[in-house]
């Protein structure tokens, strides 16, 4: 074992997967994780293992989730064969669905100019007649869409599940219902102490903040800026259906249970984490436009979660200028870029590689130097 001990503050599935690609590795990790109380991302996250359309407005950002996606099946093994919980993995492409000429033409203009810029990600527009041949139950209001053929899902809630008995494995401290409040640095012991609300402090030579919602407030404490705002997303999910949807899609998916994922919606609401019957009747609506035969299932459940993102949506991985060995990361896409969270970002900020030059543009700086917002699919 490494010698040098690593803190990470939140156990959700991005703090999860840098916490595990450390301790895999032999390093001393702890994680600080505000169990059930959290705003849990992986409760709302479709689940979808997505590179189609991701990176239209920074072509680093696509780049770096063709790596990520890249990655994953060799994620999903390694996962599998160290802890035994299957997270799920289905990759072998996902479709887009549109229901104008006007939205497919607008996606086929989009890919085309994310593939010219970031090379490597090719797709694939296919009118209705060609799509049914894929999936033959899609409804007449879908005229035509894109293939991916990096694309797929996972189940979230299993991957978070692997990623916890993976860091059990590897010798990990996950301790839970820790509410962080404050991050103390000792600059001349070259230390950080993660205080609880109510005083408990854990120390350790380096420390990631990955709290979700709340990594601004913590952040700013060691140096860093890392706006972080809010987007609630609603899903809905149906009773078990016999299998009829061999791919996923941007508006369903059949897990590997038979229920279908319905989702999601992208709703600025701060805090409420809560669903609304306007949004469930948008998110059923779709669905059965998209599948008829979903007109006569029986939904079970709806609920919202919320996600943290930047003002523009990209990701931030930086470490302090002013408190070296002190991180921060605010990611929304947690399932697509879990592999790449563990392989690169955890060895990383333990201490144990260089910093990747992947990662530079997606310093917090860049909200300082201009008014940065949210410009597409991330």
């Amino acid at each position: 074992m490494i010698s040098k001990q690593l803190t990470v503050v939140g156990g959700g599935l991005v703090g999860a997967a840098i916490a595990y690609g450390a301790a895999s590795r032999g390093l001393s990790v702890r994680v600080l994780d505000q169990g059930d109380t959290a705003f849990r991302a992986s409760r709302g996250n479709f689940g979808l293992v997505w590179l189609s359309s991701k990176g239209g407005g920074m072509p680093e950002y696509a780049r770096w989730t063709r790596d990520a996606v890249g990655q994953w099946g060799g994620f999903h093994q390694e996962l599998l064969d160290r802890t035994g919980v299957d997270s799920g993995l289905i990759q072998k492409g996902g479709f887009w669905l549109g229901f104008s000429q006007e939205e497919v033409q607008k996606r086929a203009n989009l890919l085309a100019k994310i593939d010219r810029e970031a090379g490597g990600i090719p797709f694939r527009m296919m009118e209705a007649s060609e799509i049914r041949q894929y999936l033959p139950d899609i409804g007449p209001k879908v005229v035509g869409g894109s293939w991916g053929a990096q694309d797929g899902m996972a189940n979230p809630l299993f991957l978070l599940r692997a990623l916890h008995s993976g860091l059990k494995k590897a010798g990990a401290d996950i301790i839970s219902g820790i509410d962080v409040a404050a991050i103390e640095h000792d600059a001349a012991k070259g230390r950080f102490t993660a205080r609880s609300r109510d005083g408990q402090g854990w120390t350790s030579d380096r420390i990631v903040i990955a709290a979700g919602l709340g990594v601004g407030e913590l952040a700013s404490q060691v140096g860093i800026h890392a706006p972080t705002v809010t987007t609630r997303g609603q899903v809905l999910i149906t009773e078990r259906l016999k299998p009829f949807m061999d791919y996923p899609t941007n508006k369903a998916r059949q897990t590997a249970e038979g229920s279908v994922q319905i989702g999601s919606t992208t709703e600025d609401v701060g805090l409420d984490d809560g669903t609304t019957v306007e949004k469930i009747e948008w998110l059923a609506r779709r669905a059965v436009d998209t599948f008829p035969a979903l007109a006569n299932a029986r939904l079970v459940r709806a609920w919202g979660a919320l996600r943290p993102l930047t003002p523009d949506g990209y990701p931030i991985y930086q470490e302090s200028g002013t408190c070296p060995g002190a991180f921060a990361v605010v990611c929304h896409s947690g399932v697509t870029l879990a592999a790449i969270h563990a392989n690169v970002i955890g060895p990383w900020m333990g201490g144990l590689t260089d910093a990747p030059p992947d990662v530079a543009p997606f310093n917090g700086k860049r909200f300082l130097d201009k008014n940065a917002r949210f410009v597409g699919d991330h």
